[in-house]
């Protein structure tokens, strides 16, 4: 059986029997909310708390959550016109830069973004979200694929120090005496190395340079960045054009969300001395081994990814997609309809809906909790 057939099998597995017990609460602070308090299967809303939804809401961002939000989405809709509601909800799949922008220029209610608002951005916040900040909530955490495009090679074992010399240009064949000493079992074709990156401003692109510079400081020289540093090469527009291009060639290599690997080859990663392939369960655990970010508010949860971890099991090209929400929505029904799609989200309903449509790690209850918490304290009106 296909290696990446395996794993998927391997997260859904791991969905219906590891039973994280996620808190399914409602995402109203008050008796009139929306999404209501009483827990039930309707991703954590209480019977009829979604029959008062409607209009349209609209998201964009992130194109790697771009699977679990369209499942998220088309699920939460079905859940809201059963009760009674007539809401839309939309994401538009720009790219974690345009929708931080868009969602800071008012044109979107919330936005996805694989890096989190910074500091500057949360201060900017204030002018759409009603004179309060905005936050970030963890919603989707996945592994980045190393995925590549070799007649006949369906995986292979890549250090640190080689990854971050193949996307800097410095090695450029893929019969290379640092790739051939950790694959002595794989004939490795005499065949130019081409790197493929994002053309876009991407989470992905910064996850993935963050993860270089901090294990392979010495080969990719660049530093953690957003917008693709070197000149030249082969690129692609969000995960689908990255994946388009790795795809259309032959000795391609590039970086993307796991859950849009698809056929590719994909690279089992270096962890102290063994090689590691991505999965749910070990994206889970790199989360489980990283402290909290410090100096942000209690509704700001934001994880510090510990890159460097030798920890046995971890896989740490790790992204966690966040959920840009406004503290304070002016209009009460854009706002109470935020809640309750993002209470759905956060529900163990919404994240075994993301493991199932694009396998990523459901959050843990700890974390499924604080971010619940966060929801309910959206003020509205």
């Amino acid at each position: 059986m296909n290696v990446r057939r395996n794993r998927l099998v391997s997260l859904a597995a791991l969905g219906l029997v590891g039973g994280l017990a996620l808190t399914a609460c409602g995402g109203g602070s008050g008796s009139d909310s929306a999404a209501g308090t009483g827990a039930s299967d309707n991703g954590g809303a209480s019977a009829g708390a979604y029959a008062e939804l409607s209009g349209n809401i609209a998201g964009s961002g992130a194109s790697s959550m771009q699977n679990a939000q369209t499942a998220w989405s088309e699920t939460f809709m079905g859940l809201v016109q059963a009760e009674g509601g007539d809401l839309t909800v939309t994401y538009d799949p720009t790219g974690s830069g345009t929708g931080r922008e868009q969602f800071l220029n008012g044109e979107v209610k919330f936005a996805g973004t694989d890096a989190a608002l910074d500091e500057e951005e949360l201060a900017a916040s204030t002018a759409v979200c009603n004179d309060e900040q905005a936050f970030n909530l963890p919603v989707y955490i996945s592994p980045i694929a190393v995925v590549f495009n070799l007649e006949g090679i369906d995986s292979l074992n890549l250090p640190p120090a080689v990854i971050g010399g193949i996307f800097a240009g410095d090695i450029t064949t893929w019969n290379d005496p640092a790739i051939a000493e950790h694959n002595p079992d794989v004939e490795l074709p005499d065949l130019d190395i081409v790197p493929v990156h994002r053309s876009d401003d991407s989470g992905t692109t910064e996850n993935f340079t963050e993860y270089l510079s901090a294990t392979a400081p010495e080969a990719w020289t660049h530093g953690p960045i957003e917008t693709w540093p070197i000149e030249g090469g082969q690129s692609g527009d969000g995960t689908s054009g990255l994946i388009s291009t790795v795809e259309g060639g032959q000795g391609t290599i590039g970086y993307a969300d796991a859950s849009q690997a698809g056929e590719l080859g994909t690279a089992a990663i270096q962890v102290g001395e063994e090689f590691v392939e991505y999965s749910a369960d070990a994206a889970a655990k790199s989360v489980d081994v990283s402290p909290r970010a410090e100096g942000r508010a209690e509704n700001d949860i934001v994880v510090e990814l510990d890159r460097t971890t030798t920890e046995s099991g971890v896989y740490p090209i790790v992204l966690i997609s966040y959920l840009a929400l406004c503290g304070s929505y002016a209009d009460s029904a854009e706002g109470e309809a935020v809640k309750a799609y993002a209470s759905y989200m956060v529900s163990e309903q919404g994240q075994q809906t993301a493991l199932e449509n694009a396998g990523s790690a459901p959050l843990s209850a700890e974390l499924s909790a604080e971010a619940q918490a966060a929801i309910d304290g959206i003020t509205v009106g």
